[in-house]
């Protein structure tokens, strides 16, 4: 199980050095929260951050889920920038396999992303080019909300998929993770938690917190 550290809850005055120490401190890869105000309500970050953290020496996956809509000219700049790892989700595309392609063209790995309503019927299709499926396990838009239980019966289901397929596809969760659900998440069958404020906003040093939720 990794964690990706999503940045949105870090110190931008210091972006950098929050990379650097997240990932000192047991991160496997920093998650990139990119929000347009269109797609969701909400504006974050764009590609001169990951290409800023990359001339910073962060060498290290940089994982980039896009909430935006459309996703082409994103894909390209962030691809450009340095990311490693591109998701966009289904409804934000008018092409969804061709946006896949995109992706693997630029030499970054691909996942399609999964609100809590959208249904997973979009990987019938698209499965076998993927490298990775996020489930959200909140409405995003926003940091700090609550988990919702029922993404756990979506990570099941979504992990049956995948075996039965028998391509090595990762399952990422977003939204709501912390040091009291994490066991219950990976014992769902995630292989990736992408965690932000509570590890940011942890009372505890970051290390402590990071080993907690890799249980």
């Amino acid at each position: 199980m990794k964690i990706s550290a999503s940045i949105l809850n870090a110190n931008f005055a210091i972006l950098g050095e929050e990379a650097k120490q997240i990932l000192k401190c047991g991160a496997d890869m920093i998650h990139f929260d990119v929000m347009d105000n269109h797609y969701v309500p909400n504006l974050t970050m764009g590609p001169i951050f990951c290409e800023a953290l990359r001339n910073y020496g962060i060498k290290e996956p940089i994982d980039v889920h896009l909430m935006t809509s459309p996703v082409d000219s994103l894909i390209t700049a962030f691809a450009k920038a340095g990311a490693s790892l591109i998701t966009f989700h289904p409804e934000a595309t008018q092409h969804i396999d061709r946006s896949i392609m995109l992706t693997k063209s630029l030499g970054c790995k691909v996942g399609l992303a999964f609100n809590p309503a959208t249904p997973l019927c979009y990987l019938e299709y698209e499965l076998n080019k993927l490298d990775l499926v996020l489930l959200m396990s909140v409405n995003p838009g926003f940091g700090g909300q609550e988990f919702i239980s029922e993404t756990l019966e979506k990570i099941e289901q979504t992990k049956k998929i995948i075996q039965k397929s028998k391509k090595q596809i990762s399952i990422a969760i977003d939204g709501g993770v912390n040091t009291e659900n994490s066991k219950t998440i990976v014992k769902a069958g995630a292989d990736i938690l992408v965690v932000g404020s509570a590890i940011f906003k942890s009372k505890e040093p970051y290390k402590t917190t990071i080993q907690k939720l890799k249980g």
